[in-house]
């Protein structure tokens, strides 16, 4: 239930301190060449909720809008055959923080290179990355000490106070970026499709929010960026209708087709253009037909239609007929995984194929309600279900919905520790073969503070546990990706502890305690690979933040205060 409590003042975190640091880093590496590395919308659990949950936000300045957790340890054969990257490990160009290659090492295995991820069964497995308009990675081309995110977005007063209640809108923003002349828009674009494409993905799911204004606006720009950056890369349009205003089918048809005629708009291998639409329930199968009817008789344009549902089994078989395939939006807990089983399977018995949701975690300041993610298990059970249940297309959803702390994208508080774990299940779904772990790698994840914590500051909403997720837990959360046996030796806050950890992957989960976590690798009593998550667990907080930050060892990291 939400809570409506009165506090004392807002004293405020060194966030723009941290900040500043972080975009005179961002500056310099970029003028060096330097890949610069710091350390859900609805689950159809709660359908009351769907169309406030997935409203749209402000798009920036002046808009006027405001089955239980499968086992850690995964086999590890010889990794797939294909060309590398342009990196030469696997990688490609834009990985980076600043737009360069992914650094030497920062994965545990050597990511096959886009052609071998794209051709023969390899190429039929899609994943794509949920992509929301309001949130790119820069609003107004401002240093990131002072730009629209730290102003307005994580600032509890931001916006005229409209977000105090909640204590801000995000938690989270995209990894700052330098200003930019000329085109700084596009470009901020084609460097997120250049991290997306650099991590495996096959495109992105456009959220189309709006009929107009800056949301449109910004989705015609991601069409033109896709396709500079990679003509391969494509961009699969999702109709959220939650948000579009509209009840007239030629108006929707419209829209589709202004974005779907794009050279960067998905397609079937037979020319259809595929549309998934958001919320698809939302209208019904005749609604729908019109819209597909006028698509092809208004605009030439024959269609795939993969609806995306929040409730896949009360609506799957009513739009079968007009359908190529089915998507739900998912949850976003590690518990309660197993109806994505039946799920695929109830649409392959319907000759249709099924796109899998993968999400990571998901944590709503504005809507009082969040998931208990379990550091990463909830990510590794999305994927497990997607590779074994034999899904055709995966979604990761999202990529950058920063106001449900949803997001894969690299982040201030994450990195690209939930991105590089992907690569990681990305690789053994489309190839068929998990790849061999040739370096070691640790990630580390934890809250900042307990789930149980009262904010004392002045925020009056705060977040209760949404129906059917997992129970809270306080844990930090060590995932080793070993060339062979180790031990890791740990320390959350003043405990220090060890354990033993197999070649592979390996999870050990320990109670969360005030202050920092860290783990380092020793084999034959010598520390070798290490990594430390560098915002501390505090028991007293100002601001409730339950989502999971994480680190990965293969990025480096700016060791700094929250």
């Amino acid at each position: 239930m939400s809570s409506h409590r009165r506090r004392r003042g807002f004293r405020g975190r060194p966030l723009l301190t941290l900040l500043a640091a972080a975009f005179l880093l961002v500056g310099v590496c970029a003028a060096t060449g330097i890949a610069w590395d710091p350390f859900a919308r609805t689950s159809g659990q709660d359908g009351a909720s769907a169309a406030a949950t997935a409203a749209p936000w402000s798009a920036g300045p002046d808009t006027g809008s405001s089955s239980p957790a499968p086992s850690a340890t995964a086999p590890a054969p010889p990794a797939p055959g294909g060309s590398p990257g342009a990196d030469g490990r696997g990688g490609a160009a834009g990985a980076g923080g600043s737009g360069g290659q992914r650094p030497a090492g920062a994965l545990p295995f050597d990511l096959p290179g886009p052609s071998a991820l794209r051709t023969g069964g390899a190429g039929r497995k899609l994943v794509f990355a949920h992509y929301f308009t309001p949130y790119p990675l820069s609003l107004d081309n401002a240093s990131a000490d002072a730009d629209y995110y730290t102003r307005n977005y994580l600032n509890p007063g931001g916006e005229n106070g409209k977000h105090e209640r909640y204590g801000g809108l995000l938690r989270d923003r995209p990894l700052p970026v330098p200003p930019k002349e000329g085109n700084w828009e596009r470009a901020n674009l084609e460097q997120e499709v250049r991290t997306a494409r650099a991590a495996g993905l096959d495109g992105f799911t456009l959220d189309m929010l709006s009929l107009s204004g800056p949301n449109r606006d910004r989705a015609h720009l991601l069409m033109e960026a896709a396709h500079a950056v990679d003509p391969a890369f494509k961009i699969m349009l999702m109709p959220d209708m939650t948000s579009l205003n509209t009840d007239d089918p030629g108006v929707l048809a419209d829209a589709v087709a202004a974005l779907g005629k794009t050279p960067a708009a998905h397609r079937l291998g037979d020319g259809r253009l595929v549309v998934s639409p958001f919320k698809a329930e939302a209208r019904d199968v005749a609604w729908w037909t019109q819209v597909l009817d006028l698509l092809k008789t208004r605009h030439g344009i024959r269609t795939a239609f993969v609806p995306t549902f929040l409730d896949f089994d009360a609506n799957g078989a009513r739009f079968a007929p007009i359908s190529h395939g089915f998507s739900e939006w998912g949850s976003r807990s590690y518990v309660g995984q197993e109806s994505a089983t039946r799920d695929v399977q109830r649409a392959h018995g319907m000759g249709k194929i099924w796109m899998q949701p993968v999400s990571v975690q998901d944590a709503r300041p504005n809507q009082g309600i969040y998931d208990e993610a379990g550091n990463t298990a909830t990510l590794r059970s999305t994927w497990t279900h997607a590779i074994d249940d034999g899904a055709d297309w995966v979604q990761l959803t999202t990529w950058n919905d920063y106001s449900e702390g949803s997001q894969f994208a690299p982040s201030l508080h994450n990195g690209y520790a939930y991105l590089d774990l992907s690569s990681y299940y990305l690789t053994r779904f489309k190839t068929g073969s998990w790849p061999e772990i040739v370096r070691d790698t640790l990630y580390v994840s934890a809250r900042t503070q307990f789930a149980a914590a009262d904010p004392t500051g002045t925020q009056s909403l705060v977040m209760s546990l949404r129906k059917g997720s997992a129970a809270p837990r306080d844990s930090v959360e060590v995932l080793s990706f070993l060339t062979a046996p180790a031990t890791v030796r740990t320390a959350v806050g003043a405990a220090q502890d060890e354990h033993e950890a197999p070649a592979g992957i390996h999870s050990a989960l320990l109670p969360l305690r005030p202050g920092t976590s860290s783990a380092v690798v020793v084999r034959d009593g010598r520390p070798g690979t290490e990594v430390k998550l560098p915002y501390a667990a505090d028991r007293t907080v100002e601001v409730q933040d339950l989502q999971y930050y994480a680190v990965t060892s293969g990025r480096d990291q700016v060791v700094s205060s929250k």
